[in-house]
C-alpha cells in the first residue's frame, strides 16, 4: 500500500512574513526547536529559510541581524509536493535535487513540510539518521 506525504508531514508549519528579520527567524527556530521555517506572503509560499541558510546566507555576509530580511537568505527556487502525492515521489524528488526537507502545499498554500528526518523514521527507524532524527533535542 503506498504513502502519501499527508502520512508523514508535520502539519501547520511555521511561517514568516518576507520582511522578518534574520534575528526574529533565529530566536523562532530556537523556541520552536525547528531547522526551517516556510516564508510566506499573503499566504501563499514565497520560500524556505533553514538554519543554515540563516548562517551562509545572512550573518557570513556580515551585515546586521536586526536589519537583515529573511527575504535575503531564503531559498525561493522551492521544490514542492501535495499532501496527496506518494512518498516514493517526495523521495526522489529529495535524492534529484539533493534536497533536505520539502515544503507540502494545497493549492498554493503551505500545509506542511516533509524532511529527509521524518522519512528516516518512516523507512528505516533503525538507521543512524532515523535513530538521531526521533531522539529528543538535546538543546
Amino acid at each position: 500500500m503506498a504513502q502519501h506525504v499527508r502520512d508523514i508531514m508535520t502539519g501547520s508549519p511555521v511561517t514568516v512574513e518576507p520582511q522578518t528579520s534574520v534575528t526574529a527567524v533565529a530566536r523562532l527556530m530556537r523556541d520552536q526547536n525547528i531547522g526551517a521555517v516556510l516564508v510566506t506572503e499573503d499566504d501563499r509560499l514565497r520560500g524556505l529559510v533553514s538554519d543554515r541558510d540563516l548562517v551562509v546566507r545572512a550573518l557570513a555576509e556580515g551585515g546586521d541581524p536586526e536589519q537583515t530580511t529573511v527575504a535575503k537568505a531564503c531559498s525561493e527556487d522551492l521544490v514542492t509536493v501535495s499532501p496527496d502525492e506518494d512518498l516514493d515521489h517526495a523521495v526522489e524528488l529529495m535524492r534529484e535535487h539533493s534536497i533536505r526537507r520539502i515544503p507540502v502545499v494545497d493549492d498554493g498554500h503551505p500545509v506542511g513540510i516533509v524532511s529527509l528526518g521524518d522519512m528516516a523514521m518512516e523507512r528505516d527507524p533503525e538507521s543512524a539518521l532515523g535513530d538521531i532524527s526521533a531522539a529528543k533535542s538535546n538543546t
